[in-house]
């Protein structure tokens, strides 16, 4: 639905929460993402938003309304980042919050520079890498860890919001949080999306007292959509942040109250500590970049694995023709599959968080590496078996492969501003509404389970084990697209892991496809991550089931929900586009 008011373009694309149902699996598994159960996505909206002056994309209207409000007050991308995040925590906040952590892309134009801020969550220094081990050294069950203080890391979006406005906003900081306290004091409407979510988690919902107040009605049941909800909690704890900065959290009466919360706990406390907060630091670190088709195409280093898998994915398909194939080619989507299980199975055995373990992150993108793992794959052809490859390393290690089970909760949004900066940002509290543990009106994540549960596989190693202050590896994969060196294309998405072949495919589509940034959006989805191919429900996607199958695949028909949101500049206009699967709305001016 798309609609024009005073010179403003916005599009909402939303989606019905119909029903929800959980089911969970091992990670080489192809099974349900706990936040993936929502309704079928509608195809049939209209293009993507345009604008000129500039332009915001974000999961939320309310979201992207207080983000729209600091730009034109004159705010840049960052400003407006800033309002953007703080909006979400509250009308999102199964999804991310100041509980949590972010990365974030940021092109500054008059520099001509591009930036990745490091806000992943830490773990506490008195952890060690049997964390998430019973008494008799097997892995604890998933949501046992999950809703516990034990998977609670030091949040880092506190201080990631309040670092990068020091060095790159332009209005006072104090201006920035009219949108959320007044939205958090007189309430707002829960959503569709929201009601359902809670509906799907009552039984973890009702562990603790303060959620379960919060999300359930007096008789134990989720609050309907519609429901005006207030957070006066979430009020003064951003009129806190608003007042005293990061030192609030790290350092202050908020940092406090989490501290004795995860620590409080009767059943599995954590031991989030005070010099966890006040050590804790956001990392400036050097973008990714991988060619493709003559662009550049950047995303975020280790600890996450998201800028490194879709530059190989790319890398890999790099050697292929894709023009010739489209979106309904079974070749073209056999590829794209395949080339992630490519760099899925080196994504399991290398990356983590590059401050604990060497990572071969250059050798892992070199383009005579990634031509040699493109040289495994045939169009029509199935790959009998993805394993890892052998880059080029500075010394031999022997790392054995990865088990961990990494779930949504995440959320993406992409400014562009007046001047032309422009922000990329995932941020997240790991699975849908975290570790449940609500702490001054906001949920404290659950990101320490990223972490493998378990250390070794016989006398090897896994690099992504827990540590002392290490940041647990992610799939976020914010991007940001340069042609000629200027920002061309910025997207990313939620979505677990299959946050990676949601953003390729995304670039395929529009590069080698001729998309627009809407049509790419709106193409079903198909993932393969671990050799069974899941298609998207309720779409198109279901038709490839037969040919897949043809070629040997295992198929298995579920929702895949995303959260793609992005934009394209173009040299007279610029191009927005939000995922219909969520309730995402571009503003454009």
């Amino acid at each position: 639905m798309g609609f024009k008011d005073a010179g403003r373009t916005l599009f909402v694309g939303v989606s019905l929460c119909l029903s929800l149902g959980f089911a969970f699996a091992q990670q080489a598994s192809d099974s349900v993402d706990p936040e993936a159960q929502i309704g079928a996505v509608e195809r049939d909206g209209g293009g993507p938003v345009t604008g000129k002056k500039w332009m915001i994309s974000t999961a939320n209207p309310h979201a992207s309304k207080a983000g729209a409000e600091i730009l034109r007050a004159g705010g840049n991308a960052i400003d407006a980042m800033v309002a953007v995040q703080t909006t979400l925590g509250l009308v999102e906040p199964q999804s991310s919050g100041l509980g949590g952590g972010g990365l974030l892309l940021y092109w500054d134009n008059a520099a001509k520079k591009l930036t990745t801020y490091d806000g992943r969550e830490t773990a506490p220094l008195a952890i060690d890498p049997t964390l998430f081990l019973d008494d008799d050294g097997k892995p604890l069950q998933f949501f046992d860890a999950v809703v516990s203080g034990l998977s609670v890391g030091v949040p880092g979006m506190p201080k990631l919001l309040h670092e990068a406005h020091k060095k790159h906003g332009i209005l006072p900081w104090g201006d920035l949080f009219d949108a959320p306290i007044r939205l958090a004091a007189e309430g707002f409407e829960i959503s569709p999306r929201m009601a359902g979510l809670v509906d799907g988690r009552i039984e973890s919902l009702s562990v603790f007292e303060r959620t379960r107040l919060y999300f359930l009605d007096g008789e134990g049941r989720a609050k309907p959509a519609g429901t005006l909800l207030k957070n006066p909690d979430y009020a003064e704890t951003v009129s806190l942040f608003r007042d005293e900065g990061a030192d609030a959290f790290y350092a202050g009466r908020i940092g406090e109250k989490i501290v004795e919360t995860v620590q409080g706990l009767e059943a599995r406390p954590g031991t989030l500590s005070k010099t966890d907060l006040e050590v804790y630091r956001v990392k400036e670190r050097p973008p990714v970049c991988t060619p493709y088709r003559g662009l550049d195409v950047c995303g975020m280093g280790p600890p996450t694995s998201g800028g490194i898998a879709v530059g190989q994915m790319l890398g890999i398909l790099q050697n292929f023709d894709m023009a010739t194939f489209d979106e309904k080619s079974i070749e073209g989507i056999q590829l794209i599959g395949d080339a992630t299980r490519l760099a899925f199975a080196d994504r399991a055995r290398y990356v983590a968080d590059k401050d604990f373990v060497p990572v071969p992150v250059k050798g892992l993108l070199k383009q005579d590496y990634l031509k040699r793992r493109a040289g495994l794959l045939k169009p029509g052809q199935r790959l009998q078996q993805a394993k890892p490859g052998v880059p080029t390393f500075d010394h031999a290690l022997n790392y054995a492969d990865d088990q961990s089970l990494e779930l949504p909760s995440t959320t993406h949004f992409v400014i562009r501003d007046e001047a032309g900066n422009v922000v990329s940002m995932t941020s997240s509290i790991e699975s849908a509404f975290g570790s449940n543990i609500m702490v001054g009106g906001f949920l404290l994540n659950n990101q320490l389970t990223d972490f493998s549960f378990i250390t070794h596989v016989d006398d090897r190693p896994v690099a992504n084990a827990a540590a002392p202050g290490k940041r647990p590896r992610s799939s976020m994969a914010p991007t940001i697209i340069l042609k000629d060196g200027e920002p061309y294309i910025a997207l990313g998405s939620p979505g677990g892991s299959r946050i990676i072949p949601y953003v390729a495919k995304s670039i395929v589509a529009m590069i080698d496809w001729g998309l627009d940034i809407q049509a790419a959006f709106d193409l079903p989805h198909f993932a393969n991550r671990f050799g069974t191919f899941a298609l998207e429900d309720n779409s198109s996607a279901v038709d490839f089931d037969p040919g897949l199958k043809a070629l040997g695949y295992n198929t298995v028909i579920i929702s895949l929900n995303s959260g793609l949101h992005g934009l394209v500049i173009h040299d007279d206009r610029l191009e927005g586009g939000a995922d219909r699967r969520r309730e995402g709305v571009v503003i454009a001016e």
